[in-house]
């Protein structure tokens, strides 16, 4: 299967959408990033959102061990992120039960 990474050269910001994350949920640009590159991650199609172009979120962690829900779209072989917050209950006991099954 093609990783939607695969021609992904690195990341764009909009100032709107970084500053929105981090006032409205605290979480920086550099959190944002850190989660693409620690395992594991699991990424989905967000479906209900990808009417104009192709959308995913992530569950991953931060290099602190923060829990985060981002999504994003890839633009110009670029991952864009349009939010991020802390993961919530449900997103958590997802998450912890794909660790439990690749250990």
């Amino acid at each position: 299967m093609k990783s939607i990474f695969e021609n992904c050269e690195g990341f764009q910001w909009d100032s709107g959408n970084s500053q929105k994350n981090l006032y409205k949920h605290k979480v920086t640009s550099s959190e944002c990033e850190q989660v693409f590159f620690n395992q594991p991650i699991i990424i989905m199609d967000d479906t209900k959102h990808s009417e104009n172009e192709n959308r995913w979120y992530l569950l991953g962690r931060t290099d602190q061990d923060r829990f985060l829900f981002v999504v994003f779209t890839i633009r110009k072989n670029l991952i864009r992120i349009i939010s991020a917050r802390d993961m919530n209950k449900k997103e958590r006991e997802i998450y912890n039960e794909e660790i439990k099954k690749d250990s």
